[in-house]
């Protein structure tokens, strides 16, 4: 090989390596937060077939029954494929994924309710009785939801 063409190929890879570090700076510069309502999420046709009813789901400090036993706080903290998709949809499908896992959680440990739930995306509390943070990029959207599993008294 010479010298010309091994440069050439430095070179290359120089710049691939650079166009990939601007690319990633772009596209989490294209990132959106949103806050979303929650009573949408519920709603959807596809949360009522997936959520049963079995397990309430409080978020913030919206009032509920009295707890009668705790078996601690989860996190639940899903991604999904947002290219091409609306943000409301993404979210909402994101969302649901999450509400799925909590109310697995509290099946598996005899938990009723989620209750103070609470967005929990990079470790960051954003606490809303009525909203949920999204966060939407160019290929992938994310939730994370913190709560408390708990039994409620009848």
């Amino acid at each position: 090989m010479s010298k010309g063409f091994s440069s050439r190929i430095q070179s290359a890879f120089a710049a691939f390596f650079f166009v990939t570090a601007l690319g990633g700076v772009s596209a989490q510069a294209a990132d959106k937060v949103l806050m979303m309502p929650v009573d949408l999420a519920l709603a959807t046709p596809e949360a009522k077939a997936a959520l049963d009813g079995s397990v309430a789901f409080y978020f913030g400090d919206t009032a509920h029954p009295k707890v009668v036993q705790s078996f601690g706080e989860f996190v639940s903290n899903k991604k999904t494929n947002a290219f091409a998709k609306s943000d409301e949809a993404t979210c909402q499908h994101v969302v649901l994924s999450n509400f799925i896992a909590l109310q697995e959680r509290a099946k598996q440990l005899g938990g009723d309710a989620i209750v103070n739930i609470r967005s929990y995306f990079r470790s960051n509390e954003v606490k809303s009785d009525t909203q949920y943070e999204c966060h939407v990029g160019f290929l992938m959207s994310g939730v994370a939801l913190k709560g408390e599993v708990v039994k409620l008294a009848d």
